[in-house]
């Protein structure tokens, strides 16, 4: 039978607990303290919590608009890293691209390349760089972004403005081409250009609430960027992209309910000399405004998980 340890070693043991015991309770006191703000909030308030810290999140993410800049160029620079020609590698195979099928498709649609081509280059630029890309790159918002949001506190509005710099900064390089065509065949937009300016702007705030969204929901479901990549897929081509909606006619009443067709022409149009209806810019406004209530409402909800889902 063993012998009891002695008094004194008693109560050193017993010391030792009641020291050890203090400790932690004094880290998980300190630690329940430093939970961010927001995710107290939920737990006392509930829905209302929620969307004040949302708007925080906005907010705060807003000032440090420089941060996201430089994120979002540093994106760019890593992304082609080591490459002679950087992101105008994309541009020139764009280019390749678009006179192949320029030349294919102006004989298929019998129509003049001169005329045919312009729009090409535009619809095809504002679509790959554009429209395509924000929907793909807005996937990996936060997943790209992982060791950031597990590592330190950042509003989740800096992963989304770097997410759209870096897509601005890949859709300026490819302008080249169009300007390109413009040049090659004097087929310059003139001051309608201008027009095409707040149809950009809503290209902008439409990225964003594309990266609420689709950031959101893709930290929680993997298998969403596929599904969307073929969503895409499928949309280039009902969209006219590579052919003009006039080639409809009558049965072309159908593409006011493709939301991808108004925000393209409230851009395209302009850049090729004509002014968009006001049909084409209240439907433009009217999708954008779903988006954005449908991505408010996800991130409100989701935003307190994300860095536990990523």
């Amino acid at each position: 039978m063993n012998a009891l340890p002695p008094a004194s070693e008693r109560l050193d043991q017993e010391a030792e607990r009641a020291a050890t015991d203090r400790s932690w309770t004094g880290r998980t006191t300190e630690a329940f303290r430093n939970l961010p703000h927001d995710l107290l909030l939920d737990a006392r308030t509930g829905r209302s919590s929620r969307s004040s810290a949302a708007r925080a999140d906005i907010r705060d993410g807003l000032r440090l608009w420089r941060l996201a800049l430089s994120l979002g160029w540093l994106d760019i620079k890593l992304r082609y890293r080591g490459s002679a020609l950087g992101p105008f590698w994309l541009t020139l195979s764009s280019a390749v691209m678009i006179g192949s099928m320029g030349y294919i498709y102006s004989m298929l649609f019998h129509t003049v390349l001169r005329d045919y081509l312009p729009f090409l280059a535009v619809s095809v630029i504002l679509w790959q760089a554009g429209i395509g890309a924000v929907a793909s790159e807005a996937c990996n918002s936060f997943l790209n972004a992982e060791q950031t949001i597990r590592s330190m506190r950042m509003p989740f509005t800096v992963q989304v403005l770097r997410t759209v710099v870096s897509n601005v900064i890949v859709l300026g390089h490819n302008v080249v081409v169009p300007l390109a065509v413009f040049a090659i065949f004097g087929a310059w937009p003139g001051f309608h250009a201008l027009i095409s300016l707040p149809g950009l702007a809503l290209w902008l705030l439409d990225g964003a609430a594309a990266c609420y969204l689709l950031g959101s929901v893709c930290a929680r479901f993997r298998d969403i960027p596929p599904i969307i990549g073929s969503v895409m897929q499928i949309a280039y081509y009902i969209t006219p992209v590579i052919w003009k909606p006039s080639q409809l006619g009558a049965r072309g009443w159908w593409l006011p309910l493709n939301p991808f067709y108004p925000l393209l022409e409230v851009v395209r149009e302009p850049l090729l000399g004509q002014v968009p209806t006001l049909l084409i810019w209240g439907t433009a406004l009217g999708y954008s405004a779903v988006l954005w209530i449908v991505a408010w409402m996800i991130f409100v909800r989701a935003r307190s998980r994300i860095a536990f889902w990523v």
